[in-house]
């Protein structure tokens, strides 16, 4: 053939070249795809991929998988552009270096959403992706591997599907690869497998927890913060896995140093990992305090600030609840000013919210932990969180129920004075509890009581407004007598109000007459119940239409 024959065909090859390399490196800035876009190139760019040159199939793949990845409008073009059928065929050939683009604009479409990932993988793509996974070239493998990890992070269902085309086994063998992208590829798409369930992290933990938990000690940020992720993901399902976890790590300090590493997300996902797994049993929150983990999750919550601290705060929770020894290792390891820290000076309502959960737990298990709770001063700052009607539902309720547990166990009295005034009458009922609990039998908290002005107190809260207003008030006001009966009327009287000293009956002559209301109302409401009875009886129904009439 001449050489002026062969001349047109080497221009048009040329041109192509230049075109989709032209193409590719425009897409690789944002500020052109809407202008490529509009310009109508990903129907320019699809019939390149069927090019006979592979360097141009190489370039328009990986072109397309630029624009895709910028948008989910664009995502969407190449699925309506039935791109990827395309892509699929050109997977059976050898080339390394279009099997790595090929994957690429997989993992391009289907991070965008749930419904983009489920065509990918309705076109056909999990099991070439998963045969990727045990090619030669590293590279390859590691592209393969975010495209799976794309797909299964959306939904139960596609990650399950990835797990049907026995992804987990090749995924695992690529952990143990020497090349620490593929290492860290392969570790985060685990994680997103094991997130979504037990059903699903338990095939992760079957294959491969030896491996993962082996690599918690390497040398490299980016693949600790995969690992603790993915070992927080597997424990978060259920005691069993959690109790897996546990057995297999041996030394339980190769999860706590990752707590004192420099990178904060790499602490983050280790206090994570830790608070999923001291969560689920009492055994597995005595190994960790047992090697030293309250002193070092105190540690981590005095110096990291704001979202980080949240795992830590809740897994100091978790510890303290299960039984008193293990609140009492909490409590020995500096928690409580740390925890108060934290609910007076953070932002996030959710991070106030665990530190209320945590000193809850700590305070509930007997006096001597309430006391301990109560002397840092918390009981006000709750209180003042659950009266607050611009804090959210979520904190409110915390703050009550944590309230609740402490006082409920407070010999502490003197913590609970300033409470007396300024507490709704669903708290006050419990504050009035513990004092009629310790004053009766305790001659100097009877003393102190007046010393320091509670009795006095009591007085003005009982002609409050209010407790006149409580659907509550005679509750309440029967505890208040209860009381004042444990003091001589003329006590008493001393320091009611002067406006309300007309008023005043001693504690016992109220209390008296309050009972004996109580006992007239319910032979009140029991006569009535039994004249209703024989009322009933009498009439017929045709009576009681008449009378209706």
């Amino acid at each position: 053939m001449s050489r002026e024959l062969l001349r047109p065909f080497e221009e048009y090859q040329k041109a192509r070249i230049n075109f989709v390399q032209t193409i590719a490196d425009l897409a690789s800035k944002s500020q052109n795809i809407e202008a490529l876009n509009a310009a109508g190139v990903m129907a320019l760019l699809r019939p390149l991929l069927l090019d006979t040159v592979p360097s141009i199939q190489q370039s328009a793949a990986l072109a397309i998988g630029r624009l895709a990845n910028y948008s989910e409008e664009l995502a969407t073009s190449v699925v309506e552009n039935n791109i990827i059928p395309q892509l699929i065929f050109s997977l059976t050939k050898p080339n390394k270096f279009f099997k790595k683009v090929t994957c690429y604009v997989f993992k391009s479409v289907a991070k965008h959403s749930a419904l983009l990932a489920e065509e990918v993988v309705k076109s056909g793509a999990l099991e070439p992706l998963v045969g990727c996974l045990d090619e030669f070239d590293t590279g390859v493998k590691e592209a393969a591997a975010w495209a799976l990890g794309f797909i299964a992070k959306h939904s139960p269902e596609l990650a399950h599907k990835v797990i049907q085309a026995r992804a987990v086994d090749s995924l695992v063998l690529c952990l143990q690869e020497p090349d620490l992208l593929l290492k860290r590829a392969s570790a985060l798409t685990l994680s997103y497998i094991a997130s979504h369930s037990e059903q699903l992290a338990k095939p992760v933990a079957e294959f491969g927890l030896d491996t993962i938990i082996f690599f918690l000690s390497y040398n490299d940020t980016q693949l600790k913060r995969n690992i603790c992720q993915l070992l927080g993901n597997i424990a978060r399902h259920s005691a069993e896995l959690s109790a897996q976890i546990i057995a297999r790590i041996q030394n339980p300090q190769k999860l706590l140093n990752c707590l004192k590493y420099p990178d904060d997300i790499v602490k983050k996902n280790a206090a994570f990992c830790i608070c999923e797994l001291v969560n689920k049993s009492p055994e597995n929150a005595q190994v960790i305090c047992d090697s030293g983990g309250a002193g070092i999750l105190v540690d981590y919550i005095t110096n990291v600030k704001g979202d980080p601290r949240l795992y830590g705060i809740l897994a100091l929770g978790f510890i303290s609840s299960f039984k008193k020894e293990l609140a009492w290792t909490v409590i020995e390891a500096k928690a409580i000013n740390q925890l108060f820290d934290a609910l007076h000076n953070e932002l996030n309502p959710q991070i106030k919210a665990a530190a209320c959960y945590s000193l809850g737990h700590i305070g509930r298990h007997s006096t001597k932990h309430a006391k301990e709770v109560s002397d840092a001063n918390v009981l006000s700052l709750m209180l003042y969180y659950y009266q607050d009607k611009k804090m959210n539902d979520y904190l409110r309720d915390k703050a009550k129920s944590s309230l609740k547990k402490i006082i409920n166990n407070c010999d502490n009295l003197s913590a609970l004075e300033p409470l007396l005034q300024v507490s709704p009458d669903k708290i006050l009922k419990h504050i009035l509890n513990q004092y009629i609990k310790y004053l009766k039998t305790n001659n100097t908290e009877l003393k102190n009581f007046i010393q320091n002005g509670g009795l006095q107190k009591l007085q003005e809260l009982r002609f409050d407004e209010k407790i006149k207003s409580s659907p509550i008030r005679s509750k309440l006001l029967r505890l208040i007598n209860t009381i004042n009966s444990y003091y001589p009327p003329e006590i008493v009287k001393y320091y009611t109000p002067e406006d309300k000293a007309d008023e005043f009956v001693s504690g016992a002559e109220e209390l008296e007459k309050g009972e004996e209301e109580s006992n007239e109302a319910e032979s009140e409401n029991s006569e009535e119940i039994e004249i209703d009875k024989i009322d009933q009886n009498k009439n017929s129904p045709e009576d009681k239409n008449k009378a209706s009439g």
